[in-house]
């Protein structure tokens, strides 16, 4: 595996994907049926009325879609400016079209200090926590988005997990397909750490392998089918009915690289 990046290389690096995509999906991760599938996940737990705080939201993708989707007031917060004036432009266009409201702001999720403790009844993490270099900064993170939500409030944590990642290897290897690595700018989350790191302020109340299924199909069947016929098919093309089938089925095993973490605040 390529050796990881340093802080200022992960920044360069979500600051090129902002100017690549802009406005779409894949500046936070081409796949698109997964991307798709974690929003319908999380959307589970956002209800009407919630005020929420999206940290790390990227270009606003995620964010914009649950305000079309359900009556929130909802704050995305990024650390590249690039991706919230990507996020500005795209608020701008569907603004009279959201059920609920939405406003977008430059912001670390290691130092929320521009947001008062206790203020949101949900808060949405969505790939950040991986980003963030080393297991100090990752707590940092956590530790902030506690202090913002209000008691009995929710930390909906969409991270990818080390656990997940080696069961998924796990089975390709069972059929002599090559393991996947890490990228370079993500240190995937020891979910064991993660959960212990939140205590006290926060209580796991679910931890949902949501992407399993999707990852089976889409990291292990697919490629193994590709392999065994001799096709000459991109397995890593995301834009395919084969992967939005799979994302249509419902989770089943622990397959899946990313899960999603439901914390209370106590």
């Amino acid at each position: 595996m390529p050796d990881p990046y340093s802080l200022d290389e992960i920044r360069q690096y979500w600051t090129d994907q902002a100017k690549q995509h802009g406005q779409s999906y894949a500046a936070s991760w081409s796949d698109h049926y997964a991307v798709e599938l974690e929003i319908r996940e999380l959307l589970k737990y956002l209800t009407d009325g919630d005020k929420v705080l999206d940290v790390g939201c990227a270009n606003g993708y995620s964010t914009i879609a649950f305000a079309a989707q359900r009556k929130l007031d909802i704050r995305g917060l990024d650390y590249i400016p690039e991706m919230i004036d990507q996020a500005h432009l795209h608020l701008a266009d569907v603004q009279a079209r959201l059920r609920g409201k939405a406003n977008f702001a430059v912001g670390n999720i290691t130092d929320l200090s521009g947001e008062p403790s206790g203020a949101y009844d949900k808060v949405v993490v969505i790939r950040v926590l991986i980003n963030l270099g080393d297991w100090a900064n990752q707590l940092k993170g956590l530790q902030e988005c506690a202090r913002v939500l209000k008691p009995g409030g929710l930390l909906l944590l969409s991270e990818a997990t080390v656990q997940g990642w080696q069961q998924m290897n796990r089975f390709r290897g069972e059929w002599q397909l090559s393991q996947i690595g890490m990228p370079p700018f993500n240190l995937y989350l020891d979910q064991d750490q993660v959960i212990e790191g939140a205590k006290p302020d926060l209580e796991l109340v679910e931890l949902s392998n949501f992407s399993s299924t999707y990852f089976v199909g889409s990291r292990v069947l697919k490629p193994l089918l590709v392999k065994a016929l001799g096709l000459d098919i991109d397995v890593a093309n995301p834009e395919m009915e084969w992967n939005r089938w799979f994302a249509s089925l419902p989770a089943a095993g622990d397959y899946g690289t990313q899960k999603l973490f439901i914390f209370r605040k106590t």
